[in-house]
C-alpha cells in the first residue's frame, strides 16, 4: 500500500511537472493528455496564434508512445518478465529527448522549427508511455496523468462520507485519490518555475523520479 501511495504520488507530480512544463515552454502543448490538444487544435484554427502543428503532431507521438508501451508489456510478459522497470526507463529517455531537444532548440522563437516539433514529440511520447501504464501495469494506483475523474471520484466518495453511507473501502479509496491529485498540482507549480529558473534543465527532476522508482522496482 505505501508503494503504491509513493507510486501514485510521485508520478502524479510528474505529470503535473511536464505537462505545464510543455505548456510554458513549446507554445501552449498539453504533453499529458490529449484532451487538452484538441481544445488548442480547434482554438488555433479558428484564431491563429501560436500554430496548430505542434499540436498535431503531438497526437500520433502520444497514440505511437501508447503502442509501443503495449508492445513492450505484452512482449515482456510473455517472457515472464515484470515490464515496470522497462517502462520507467523507456519513458526516461523520451523525457531525456524532450530536454536536450528543447535546450537545443532555446531561444524559443519559432513553433515549427523541427526541433521545436521534435520536443513536442518527445514530450507528448513520453506522457503517452505514463498513460498507458496506468492502465497496463498500473492499475491498482489512481490514473496520474489526468486528473478530471480523480476528482470526481473523490467528490463522491466525500459527499458518502458526510452522508454517513460511507464504508472502509470508500474512505481507503479517498487516500488513493487524494494524493496525486495534490501532488499533480504542485508538480504543475513546479514545472511552471523549473522552466522559469532552468529552462529545460528543470526536466531533470522528473527524470530523477522515474529514475528512483525504476531502481526501487
Amino acid at each position: 500500500m505505501s508503494q503504491n501511495k509513493a507510486l501514485g504520488i510521485g508520478l502524479g507530480f510528474t505529470a503535473g511537472y511536464v505537462d505545464t512544463l510543455g505548456f510554458v515552454s513549446l507554445f501552449g502543448l498539453f504533453t499529458a493528455h490529449v484532451t487538452g490538444n484538441f481544445v488548442l487544435i480547434g482554438s488555433e484554427l479558428a484564431r491563429p496564434s501560436h500554430g496548430v502543428l505542434i499540436k498535431f503532431l503531438a497526437f500520433p507521438s502520444f497514440v505511437g508512445a501508447v503502442a509501443l508501451t503495449r508492445m513492450i508489456v505484452i512482449w515482456l510478459e510473455r517472457s515472464g518478465k515484470a515490464p515496470v522497470r522497462t517502462l520507467f526507463a523507456v519513458q526516461i529517455a523520451f523525457l531525456t529527448a524532450f530536454m536536450l531537444l528543447g535546450y537545443f532548440a532555446l531561444p524559443l522563437q519559432s513553433n515549427d522549427t523541427l526541433v521545436v516539433l521534435l520536443a513536442g514529440m518527445s514530450g507528448a511520447a513520453a506522457m503517452g508511455v505514463q498513460n498507458a501504464a496506468s492502465r497496463l501495469v498500473l492499475s491498482d494506483i489512481a490514473p496520474t496523468t489526468v486528473m478530471t475523474g480523480n476528482v470526481t471520484q473523490l467528490v463522491i466518495d466525500l459527499v458518502d462520507i458526510l452522508r454517513g453511507s460511507a464504508d472502509t473501502a470508500v474512505r481507503g479509496r479517498i487516500s488513493k485519490f487524494l494524493w496525486p491529485i495534490v501532488a499533480f498540482g504542485l508538480g504543475a507549480i513546479g514545472g511552471a518555475y523549473g522552466y522559469v529558473h532552468f529552462h529545460f534543465w528543470a526536466s531533470l527532476l522528473p527524470i530523477a523520479t522515474l529514475g528512483l522508482f525504476a531502481v526501487s522496482d
